[in-house]
């Protein structure tokens, strides 16, 4: 029997590209893939796009919809990758007690960030919440499952990279 495909989290701030190498990941484990923004409610949304950072209290309900979207994933077998900011170690601890997950950071600079989020279009987070991600973010550390990688990289390649550990994750559950 072939071991379940891993719950693969892939976090960073704003603009660090989490959509997209999600969505490759997700094609390349073939998995289903979720976009954590989609599961804020409408107020959270709101707030964002009027350039207002959310708090711990807005957060909370969001953080127990990704969480159960991990356990679904985790339960059903399925596995799947979950694009989320999961700026801090208190969210992810949120996520981990959700079922086993592997976390990929997608690390970028905060310039390089404002860049990315000034030139994007249809998105609620405007350019200047960024440097909110940068005072909120706690890097993975070494207790942590996951990768750190470089997010200027070319998108496939990050995928590439991940594949490997993604594997292990799944051999190791």
């Amino acid at each position: 029997m072939s071991p379940a495909p891993p719950v693969v989290v892939v976090m960073g701030v704003s603009g660090s590209g989490k959509s997209t190498v999600g969505r490759l990941l997700a094609e390349r484990l073939a998995v289903p893939f979720v976009e954590a923004d989609g599961l804020h409610s409408a107020a959270n949304r709101a707030k964002m796009a009027a350039g207002r950072p959310l708090d711990d209290e807005d957060r909370g309900p969001w953080l127990l919809s990704v969480a159960d979207w991990i356990r679904r994933a985790t339960t059903s077998g399925r596995g799947g990758v979950i694009a989320c900011s999961a700026l801090k170690r208190a969210y992810r601890d949120v996520f981990r007690g959700a079922g086993p997950v592997l976390f990929l950071h997608l690390a970028l600079d905060r310039a390089a960030a404002r860049r990315r989020v000034e030139n994007r279009r249809g998105h609620f987070m405007p350019a200047r919440m960024v440097d909110s991600q940068y005072a909120a973010l706690e890097p993975l550390r070494p207790d942590e499952p996951g990768v750190t990688v470089d997010a200027t990289a070319d998108p496939r390649s990050i995928v590439d990279e991940v594949s490997s550990a993604c594997a292990k994750a799944a051999d190791d559950s």
